[in-house]
């Protein structure tokens, strides 16, 4: 890449780009946070994001499709980039300038030796730890963004497993919002958006009844929300 080596710009002060990764997880009717131990200096030993900096030729989404492979092995998380930090003295190492990304993860489809070789932790919401930097206050606005999405797009779809139940939902919903929701109401208006596919099969883990599966129709989404479709939740 010519803008690279051409050195136009050999005058000036170096700069670093970093992407800082939110990982999101629910696990157990609750939403997880996905950290790790800081490696290196500064705040060496200290809870952090997971992060990289974007290589010189990386594009920044790459950058973070890259640090989500290596970290939980998995290819096609959903990611959406959340805010860009600048401050200048955010980062006691360099000037830093960080993209924040939040990422949607099955906690059920990771690898999770992968995880556990890079010293990654998931945490509950109301138990993360002090993070280092500007980490928590990442964490803070990825999870307003992520609540600003899921209220009028089934986002929360990419953190469920295939198939699930409307109860599972439902509980999906209150850990993203961390409130409770009226049952009947919320599986009303689940069902109206028409975007869920009743299967034959049903999940009888906490009743003789049952609760029947659904898996999430990609297509018949797609196609509703290129059209304008409102899928406003709460």
């Amino acid at each position: 890449m010519a803008e690279l080596s051409s050195g136009y710009y050999a005058d000036q002060a170096t700069m670093f780009i970093a992407t800082d990764c939110i990982v999101f997880g629910f696990d157990n009717d609750e939403l997880k946070l996905l950290i790790f131990k800081r490696r290196v200096a500064p705040n060496e030993g200290n809870w952090s994001l997971i992060g990289s900096f974007v290589k010189l030729d990386e594009d920044v989404d790459d950058a973070a499709r890259r640090v989500l492979k290596e970290i939980t092995g998995l290819d096609n998380v959903f990611f959406e980039q959340s805010k860009t930090y600048g401050k200048a003295n955010r980062d006691g190492g360099a000037r830093v300038v960080s993209v924040a990304q939040f990422a949607l993860i099955r906690i059920d489809e990771y690898d999770r030796e992968l995880t556990e070789e890079h010293g990654a932790y998931w945490y509950r919401l109301d138990e993360v730890p002090p993070l280092v930097l500007d980490h928590n206050q990442m964490v803070t606005d990825a999870l307003s963004k992520l609540r600003r999405r899921a209220k009028h797009q089934p986002i929360g779809f990419e953190l469920l497993p295939e198939k699930f139940t409307i109860p599972q939902l439902q509980s999906l919903y209150e850990a993203i919002f961390q409130k409770k929701l009226d049952p009947g109401n919320f599986r009303k208006k689940v069902l109206s958006f028409e975007v869920l596919k009743k299967l034959d099969e049903k999940d009888k883990s906490t009743s003789k009844r049952g609760a029947y599966y659904y898996t999430f129709d990609h297509d018949k989404y797609k196609t509703l929300l290129e059209s304008g479709y409102n899928f406003e939740i709460l």
